[in-house]
């Protein structure tokens, strides 16, 4: 009776230190955020070969629309994803103005803060010795009232510019009924 006792009493008291001991819970770890990408991976532009924006705009991102770069945003209808916040890899379209008449397109290659990106775009100096190259991650500032980048200056190596309309954002994202 006595070894019961003492085997029990032993069982006892390993089942009372196990208690008293530090517990270690296993908890799965929480799934690490996946940051988006902060710059797009952009394929060479031809070399010395001069561009023109549309047709660049369509390589980098892959939409297939044609015509001046203007008539982007109404063609994007029902075909692409629209709208007015900037987005990795999306094509800014600019509108047709006197100083652009054909509007102009640009493909963002970073987005900065809500109020600023980078872009990269085909021919937009009007220099004849830089006329039709391809320049990388130009800085871009939304000035538009509405902070719905209607309104955008571009940085040409000095300043920002005069201010430029742009009508938003044709991002690369065919739609249910489009592409």
């Amino acid at each position: 009776m006595q070894g019961m006792i003492r085997g029990f009493g032993g069982v006892l008291l390993l089942a009372l230190a196990a208690c008293a001991s530090e517990r270690t819970v296993a908890t799965a770890a929480p799934a690490p955020a996946t940051p988006e990408p902060q710059y797009a991976v952009l394929p060479p532009p031809p070399p010395s070969e001069p561009m023109q924006c549309v047709p660049y705009a369509r390589q980098i991102s892959g939409i297939d629309l044609r015509g001046d770069a203007w008539t982007w945003w109404g063609q994007a209808e029902g075909r692409y994803a629209r709208g007015k916040r900037p987005r990795l890899g999306a094509v800014l379209v600019f509108q047709k103005t006197r100083a652009l008449p054909r509007g102009h397109l640009s493909v963002v290659t970073r987005v900065v803060d809500a109020r600023e990106i980078l872009i990269t775009h085909a021919n937009w100096s009007s220099a004849s010795d830089t006329r039709g190259q391809v320049t990388s991650d130009v800085r871009v500032i939304d000035i538009s009232p509405g902070n719905d980048w209607s309104e955008v200056r571009v940085w040409n190596g000095n300043d920002f510019g005069r201010p430029y309309p742009a009508r938003g954002f044709v991002y690369p994202v065919p739609t249910a009924s489009g592409a």
